[in-house]
């Protein structure tokens, strides 16, 4: 009897436990923080509320988005890899917070001190533009300028900053860098004559385009965006200049792999609603993409051994 007894309880307790450990992984149960280096209003941000407002739909869950940009999105990324691992505060960032300020030297951190969940999406609407004073129309045009005549507004360290670097390299060409700021500080840059040539999301010039005070040079992407109208590849401008932007979403390194993979589930759940796709389409031209855990850690990878040659020249304009 004393035998049974025992095994009966133990396996009462065993029954209690599991139940117990379920209980702790039920996800989500409550509003999750969801923190981005950027200001509201940009590409990153459209990306997290757009994303939110789905979850949201979804699970029955909110999501709060909480701005913190500054420090090259690294008071974000630090918050967020200091957080307590309940899948309750989750980063959405991009390849810029969590690549290029590894490779700047702006964080001594990078995506192996996260739980990376999946790149929810792939910026390419991602554009180089020129203010009309500049009286750039094309890759050509810069090529036959002086060098150093050039002014290239930039985020010293940041995304945009590697793209200036990378655009320098396969055209041959050399440029002033300087530090402009974020996308809307580029942007004012650009209209009031003080900077030539940036990179910016063509969702938030796309009016000043059509109105001619800005000029598109190309995009960096390996085919043409349809969303973007009639904006030629580099490629087809003969240069290899391809530098398409994955988001990224992640948790505190210790996170729950089942919410991590919970998240990814959700995540995949979205961008399978034409609503979304309609919601991409119009706030920045952005296609639909995602790919899973797995994939996206080989994606992020290569990534960051591409940019990793760019490392000297990163740090030394810091």
């Amino acid at each position: 009897m004393k035998a049974t007894a025992f095994l009966a309880f133990t396996t009462m307790t065993a029954g209690l436990l599991a139940t117990d450990a379920l209980a702790q992984t039920a996800w989500p149960e409550r509003t999750i923080n969801v923190i981005i280096g950027a200001s509201p209003g940009g590409d990153t941000d459209f990306n997290a509320r757009t994303m939110a407002r789905y979850f949201e739909q979804i699970t029955g869950t909110g999501m709060v988005i909480t701005n913190m940009p500054g420090g090259g999105a690294t008071i974000a990324t630090s918050a967020v890899r200091d957080a307590d691992p309940d899948g309750y505060t989750m980063l959405f960032g991009h390849t810029g917070h969590l690549i290029v300020t590894e490779v700047s030297g702006l964080a001594d951190y990078g995506i192996d001190d996260f739980e990376i969940c999946c790149i929810p999406a792939i910026d390419q609407g991602a554009v180089f533009v020129a203010s009309k004073a500049s009286g750039l129309t094309n890759v050509e045009d810069v090529k036959a300028r002086e060098p150093g005549s050039i002014t290239f507004g930039t985020e010293f360290g940041g995304y945009s900053h590697l793209q200036g670097l990378i655009f320098q390299q396969e055209t041959g060409t050399e440029m002033t860098i300087v530090d402009t700021g974020s996308a809307s500080e580029k942007i004012a840059a650009l209209l009031g004559g003080r900077i030539d040539v940036a990179g910016i999301a063509y969702g938030a010039v796309q009016d000043y385009h059509a109105a001619g005070q800005m000029v598109v040079l190309g995009q960096p992407n390996p085919e043409r965006n349809p969303l973007l109208g009639d904006i030629p590849t580099f490629k087809e401008q003969g240069v290899d200049f391809v530098m398409n932007n994955p988001y990224i979403i992640a948790f505190p390194k210790g996170t729950d792999p089942e919410i991590v993979a919970k998240m990814g589930e959700v995540m995949q759940q979205i961008t399978e609603i034409p609503e979304y796709a309609a919601d991409l389409e119009a706030g920045f031209k952005q296609p639909v993409s995602f790919l899973p855990q797995a994939e996206a850690m080989t994606r992020l990878n290569e990534i960051r051994d591409a940019y990793m040659p760019s490392r000297e020249a990163l740090q030394a304009a810091r």
